[in-house]
């Protein structure tokens, strides 16, 4: 089975970080790791940043092999951290992927006489729901909803449940296909 990357942003950027009972020691581990983080993130967004959200990279096996190779570092750096808690609820921008049908639905849009705005995932960890949105301004949306099940501390499962293709006026659903993590 392929996998797919895709590398998501807050859509509204609001962090808040709690910190109890710290040492100067863990203030130092936390201090370099995040150093670490932040140089390995600042290294992909660069490596991503004129790929056309992943549109570019299909034709250039040497750069997704960069980016692939940065997410996995990435990820090495955070494999102790939980990323399936309440700070997964939330709006993310997608920034890039390896997607397929994410990026032929961004590179056809024009099929709708429109560009491909946003591509959003709205996470609620809470109700257990993920929902894709890719919006085609000023008046379309691709829906996708899906449930999810938390498997482990960096891991969600989730199942496609319904799909919509929404324009000024109208409405088509499509069937929902697709299981993944």
């Amino acid at each position: 089975m392929a996998t797919n990357t895709c590398l998501y942003l807050p859509a509204t950027l609001n962090f808040r970080r709690k910190i109890n009972n710290v040492t100067r020691s863990s203030l130092t581990d936390q201090s370099q790791a995040q150093s670490a983080s932040q140089t390995a993130k600042r290294h992909l967004l660069r490596l991503i940043s004129d790929q056309d959200r992943g549109l570019r990279t299909q034709s250039d096996p040497q750069k997704l092999s960069q980016i692939i190779e940065a997410v996995d570092s990435l990820a090495a750096i955070g494999k102790d951290t939980v990323t399936t808690g309440d700070s997964l609820s939330a709006t993310w921008r997608m920034l890039w992927t390896t997607e397929k049908e994410q990026l032929f639905i961004i590179k056809n849009a024009s099929f709708f006489g429109t560009a491909a705005g946003d591509v959003l995932q709205v996470i609620d960890v809470e109700k257990k729901s993920l929902n894709n949105v890719i919006t085609f301004p000023p008046d379309g949306v691709f829906f996708v909803r899906s449930d999810i099940q938390i498997a482990s501390a960096q891991r969600v499962n989730f199942q496609f449940t319904s799909a919509v293709l929404r324009g000024k006026g109208w409405e088509f659903p499509l069937p929902p296909f697709g299981q993944g993590w």
